[in-house]
């Protein structure tokens, strides 16, 4: 997917064995004696505030009385608590999914904390009636939360819950990792052949064990539901018992520069995709080209999109009323809308209102803002489309399969004269032709009758910027200078909407801290503010008083260097995900101030980053008629990088911070 070196395993079919299949998990259920205690540092994170025991998840299918069958969940966790800053994992909550009035059942819950008092195991059993509370999450999603009674740094907590479920479409995914060590997690489904279910496998962590079992199960299928007395037809069908279990789990938090932790950690979900007999067999998942036939056609997404709609005809005249060629009616309807409507939620895919409210409310979602512009720019006779992705934040997709679920966010594509324009009206300033990096996720679907796929890669993004500095000496003897700062892209877009929030004095009382010493700051400009499709540029005098010291020292980037290294971790066990790649010069040139002479300059340098030369760091600094010149170049050619990269990464950016905090030491003369 995405053309990422992403370790992401996609399972159609059977799982091999691996060695040790029989071993099980070393804790049971209320079994907990003083021994358990006596750990208070564990080996796989001796900083652990909290290390998960054993967590063990089975999945069972049984037949209900409704004509099919029921999914049948278990999940138990143990959980040794070693510091207060632990405390946040007694806070257990469990997802019921729920469609309309029907709803999973949560069944036998138990959940009890250990202490250890004058040697004794002493038990505090949550009270499941009354400390156990409701929360709706979504229209499909609610939790039901607790908090375990009683803890102590050192008390062991442990759960067991089932949890029945006539949603035989939601197998429960597991997720072996997280953000605390697991020293054992597993876990266990039971797959009949009449259901066929797509096995999705992420991470980077091995398995212990990866175990199937073929055997033959017997199942009862009941009917109730009818006017007549109920009907039961057994049977038997091939059943596969999977296990798979990973010893050791380090934990996975997250660092800089990630899309999601989400992306990353190690887990194993289910997609149905077939039924197959002794039920009339179909076909569940389909493809990418009858989910989007569906999407074309679904009132809450496409249906409008096909239709005349006379009622934009007093909107489009206001907004194309001065355009006198197709690519400037489609720049004044995008203006338009992005200038004329509110974005009320960016993470939605569907309508929650009729197109025809938005231009009303002028409120809406970002799929509703963008529907409404892929709307209005066929209804000026424009070739635009909308485009399903899922954003960074919310996690990868999958090009094989249409799960549609997975998709948070819609925007516009538009061909034009052999060009194609990518478009986002929810988000206020943003230019023409430009999407907010948070939309470059890889995989992304074209919702047209060919559901053409589309790679939207960070690789493809480059944020380029240029700084100068020019500083004399003046009357007063203090160093005087002009700075222009040509920010990129996505540095402007930023700041476009600090000066809208805060206003542009902020701005520069922002810049004034980063100097050091007494500075004062004048003749402040910021060209372009309002040509959202260009980079702005920063412009500003300013004066540096000096302390007549005998040696004086001066950090030539001043304010625009790297002043610590983004990478603080030792080492990383998932992937460097940077929302696009760089191209970042700094030029100075210095007078030396007036009464000294230079006594010490930083040594030049230039690095490659790798031997495919994806990055390179540059520092020239030289001195000629007493005028210093300086040309710092940071340029990365990738965005991503794979965690065996990471240290290379890491000690990339070492010496780029060590060489943006030298400084230049003057003497003064004699």
């Amino acid at each position: 997917m995405n053309q990422k070196l992403f370790v992401l395993l996609i399972v159609l079919s059977a799982f091999y064995s691996e060695s040790l299949a029989q071993e099980k998990s070393p804790v049971k259920f209320g079994k907990v004696s003083p021994e358990d205690f006596k750990t208070n540092v564990y080996s796989i994170d001796s900083s652990a505030s909290a290390v998960i025991i054993a967590d063990i998840g089975s999945t069972e299918m049984e037949g209900n009385r409704k004509g099919g069958f029921s999914l049948i969940f278990k999940n138990y966790r143990r959980v040794h608590i070693l510091k207060k800053s632990g405390y946040d994992i007694g806070d257990v909550s469990i997802p019921i999914y729920t469609v309309g009035d029907a709803e999973e059942e949560l069944v036998s819950l138990k959940a009890v904390t250990y202490n250890l008092e004058n040697g004794k195991v002493v038990e505090t059993k949550l009270e499941t009636k009354s400390a156990v509370f409701k929360d709706k999450i979504n229209k499909s999603i609610v939790v039901k939360k607790f908090t375990f009674p009683n803890i102590k740094e050192g008390s062991i907590i442990e759960y067991q819950y089932t949890v029945n479920s006539d949603f035989i479409r939601y197998l429960r995914a597991w997720s072996f990792q997280g953000g605390y060590p697991r020293l054992w997690s597993e876990y266990n489904v039971s797959m009949p052949e009449f259901y066929y279910y797509v096995t999705l496998s992420q991470g980077y962590q091995p398995f212990f064990i990866k175990d199937q079992k073929n055997r033959t199960g017997n199942f009862t299928y009941t009917d109730d539901t009818g006017a007549g007395a109920a009907t039961r037809e057994p049977f038997t069908a091939s059943v596969t018992d999977y296990r798979w279990v990973m010893k050791n789990v380090t934990a996975l938090k997250e660092e800089s520069f990630t899309s999601t932790i989400d992306n990353h950690i190690a887990k194993i979900e289910f997609q149905l995709a077939e039924v197959r007999q002794p039920f009339v067999p179909r076909n569940i998942m389909g493809s990418w080209t009858q989910a989007c036939e569906e999407l074309l056609k679904d009132e809450d997404f496409g249906y409008s999109l096909s239709r005349d709609n006379p009622w934009l005809n007093d909107v489009m005249d206001a907004a194309t009323r001065s355009a006198t060629n197709d690519l400037q009616k489609a720049r004044n309807i995008y203006a338009y809308i992005r200038d004329n409507m509110t974005c009320t939620n960016h993470n939605s895919i569907y309508l929650q209102q009729p197109l025809r409210n938005i231009i009303k409310s002028r409120n809406g979602n970002e799929a509703e803002i963008n529907l409404l512009l892929v709307a209005m720019l066929r209804k000026a006779r424009l070739n635009a489309e909308p485009v399903m992705l899922s954003t960074r934040s919310n996690g990868y997709t999958y090009s094989m399969y249409p799960l549609i679920g997975r998709f948070n966010y819609v925007i516009a594509r538009l061909n034009m004269d052999g060009r194609t324009y990518y478009l986002d009206a929810s988000e206020p300033r943003m230019g023409f032709g430009r999407l907010g990096y948070e939309c470059y996720n890889g995989h992304a679907r074209i919702i047209n009758s060919e559901a053409t796929p589309l790679d939207l890669t960070t690789d493809s993004l480059m944020e380029r910027s240029v700084t100068s500095v020019f500083i004399s000496n003046n009357a007063k003897g203090n160093m005087e200078g002009v700075m222009q700062r040509n920010p990129g892209y996505y540095e402007s877009y930023r700041i476009r909407n600090t000066i809208k929030d805060k206003g542009k004095e902020q701005l520069f009382s922002d810049i004034k801290k980063g100097f050091t010493g007494e500075a004062e700051i004048s003749n402040t400009i910021v060209d372009s503010l309002d040509k959202y499709e260009e980079p702005l540029a920063i412009k500003y005098n300013f004066e540096i008083k000096q302390d007549k010291e005998d040696i004086l020292y001066l950090n030539p980037m001043f304010s625009e260097g790297y002043k610590e290294n983004p990478f603080k971790s030792a080492e990383r066990f998932y992937p460097v995900e940077m929302p696009y790649t760089v191209d970042e010069t700094y030029l100075m040139q210095l007078q030396v101030p007036d009464g000294y002479a230079t006594d010490e300059l930083p040594k030049q340098i230039v690095v490659k980053l790798n031997e495919d030369d994806d990055g390179m760091f540059e520092y020239r600094i030289s001195e000629s008629a007493g005028t210093i010149n300086l040309r710092s170049r940071l340029r990365l050619k990738r965005s991503y990088f794979q965690p065996d990269e990471y240290e290379m990464l890491r000690e990339f950016f070492n010496l780029v911070v060590k060489k943006h905090n030298e400084q230049i030491v003057f003497k003064k003369k004699k």
